[in-house]
């Protein structure tokens, strides 16, 4: 019989529900009864003993909320009698001793990717095209409908191709299995397209920052060249973006065309000019080839979103092991969602191996509450609905399941939104809880692939790296198969190791970094892009 409950840490007194409990049922855990007070929901959690007013709930062995009221034992948390409250951060207070897992099996194996000139390595060879300002998303949508349809590289929907049976009354004979019509022009290059809504009419700050993303997707391994185009007046200004680079790398090699429309004449003019010479930059990238190349050169984004009240226990630790196995072998997984790790910061302040670090991250932490504060928010407003009706009520409670994505190696490095990560192990990097802002963020400091872990389903991706997702429950993973790379549900069920559930992620990770296998997201043409502005997110 599965086990019904489950405490996560020693000194947690909630436990979490592994499958749905009846009132009135009594369950025999730890050498004790516990009688079910309320109907009780998998994924949500219930009192170990009795929680006076005011006394202080733990999960993951961390202080996670307060309760408002008596709770009686076997009574469930809710969000009408448990409120959010996290622990004071004091400073370093311990030096961290770290036991790495055993990589033996791991040190010889390599990935096939793109090897560039700076020494990185990417897991997809990717043509970008961008606007810096939201007024050329126009001709950027002109450009992508040209290149995918005439180099056959984009896919026709299940949709369209239903669409076309009607009208045309018959099977459709130009459609390859991959959904692709024609042959493809070139074999080892993509070509991606990027639009959004900034670059001018915000602050000039946010313009700064938008310059740094785009010299980070840039820079990203995962891309080849890149064509940008600029109206001209904008805030983010074509220097902006030049000087953001040279940031970078002084020495880039990579072809990067710009061109600014209020320089060069009638739009028909520019897009003829743009498609000439961009060609030439895509058929010089097609010739660049997979090679064999050590596991050290994976940066790996760590997210999480739509999760769960199993995600803590399941997907996100299972994640962590990976994290730690990369880690170890000197690549570079980075852990961003700032609002997500508020409750945690002691741990992840001891875990830094500078002190530096460990100061600049109580600083950034700091900052970004602050300026959610002074907007009337706060981290304590980051559970979503569907977080809340799914177990994860308060933020600390979220964030010590979600802060497990990270594992348990010691912090190298902590960035801000829009720096790059150059040191090998553990980085944090400060963006919003917010999938998309998020991940967007981890691309843009160099991830070359992301791990994405979800309780409730999303189908988030990214236009320039893989996005792989990790279901934390069976259920859902079944019900949104299409998205669903990974089920991590046998760990709930007693099945699996958290263990061997990180060995099937890398290995997973290895197998789509080498192009062998492609990412649900990858498949379904999820390519999504949110830069963030800064002190409106969670």
């Amino acid at each position: 019989m599965m086990q019904q409950i489950i405490k996560v840490h020693k000194e947690d007194n909630v436990g979490i529900a592994l499958a749905d409990l009846t009132d009135g049922e009594v369950i025999h855990f730890e050498g004790q009864d516990i009688t079910i007070v309320n109907p009780t929901k998998a994924k949500h959690k219930i009192a170990l003993q009795d929680l006076k007013e005011g006394d202080r709930v733990f999960m993951y062995g961390v202080l996670v909320g307060r309760a408002l009221h008596f709770i009686q034992k076997g009574g469930l948390l809710t969000t009408e009698n448990v409120k959010h409250q996290s622990a004071e951060v004091q400073g370093r207070t311990d030096r961290y001793t770290w036991n790495p897992p055993n990589i033996s099996q791991w040190k010889e194996r390599t990935f096939l990717g793109y090897h560039r000139p700076d020494g990185q390595v990417g897991t997809q060879n990717v043509w970008l095209f961008f606007p810096l300002v939201f007024c050329e998303n126009r001709n950027i949508e002109i450009l992508k409908d040209a290149f995918e349809k005439e180099l056959a590289i984009g896919k026709i929907s299940k949709q369209r191709q239903l669409l076309r049976r009607l009208i045309l009354g018959k099977d459709l004979s130009d459609i390859n299995a991959d959904g692709t019509t024609g042959e493809r022009t070139f074999e080892n290059i993509e070509v991606k397209f990027i639009t959004h809504q900034g670059g001018c009419g915000g602050t000039r700050q946010d313009a700064e920052t938008l310059a740094k993303l785009f010299a980070g997707y840039i820079k990203n391994p995962n891309v080849a060249g890149a064509t940008v185009l600029s109206l001209g007046c904008q805030n983010l200004q074509i220097n902006l973006l030049k000087n953001a680079l040279d940031v970078l790398d002084p020495n880039l090699k990579k072809p990067v065309l710009i061109y600014e429309q209020q320089n060069l004449g009638t739009t028909e003019d520019m897009l003829n000019t743009i498609i000439m010479e961009s060609f030439e930059g895509i058929k010089e990238a097609n010739n660049i080839q997979r090679k064999p190349a050590p596991l050290s050169k994976l940066k790996m984004g760590l997210e999480c979103g739509g999760s769960d009240g199993f995600s803590g226990i399941s997907a996100n630790p299972a994640l962590g092991y990976a994290s730690d196995l990369l880690a170890a072998l000197e690549g570079s997984p980075i852990l961003s969602e700032f609002p997500e790790l508020c409750g945690v910061e002691q741990e992840l302040v001891n875990r830094c191996v500078r002190d530096e670090d460990a100061e600049r991250f109580m600083q950034l932490m700091k900052a970004y509450e602050n300026s959610a504060e002074r907007v009337g928010s706060g981290f304590d407003m980051n559970p979503s609905p569907g977080n809340i009706k799914d177990g994860l009520i308060t933020d600390a409670m979220k964030s010590a399941g979600a802060a497990k994505k990270g594992g348990t190696s010691p912090i190298q490095g902590v960035l801000d939104y829009g720096e790059y990560v150059i040191r090998p192990g553990l980085n944090l990097l400060c963006t919003p809880g917010n999938d998309v802002e998020s991940t967007t963020g981890m691309v843009g400091s160099g991830a070359n692939i992301v791990v994405f872990t979800t309780g409730l389903g999303t189908p988030t991706g990214n236009p320039i790296a893989p996005v792989i997702k990790v279901s934390s429950n069976t259920e859902m993973a079944n019900k949104m198969s299409d998205i669903i790379d990974i089920d991590t549900g046998a760990v709930i069920r007693g099945e699996r190791s958290i263990e061997e559930m990180g060995e099937e992620i890398l290995e997973y990770v290895i197998q789509v970094a080498s192009g062998e296998v492609n990412a649900k997201a990858d498949i379904l043409g999820q390519d999504d892009f949110i830069p963030w502005k800064r002190g409106v997110s969670l």
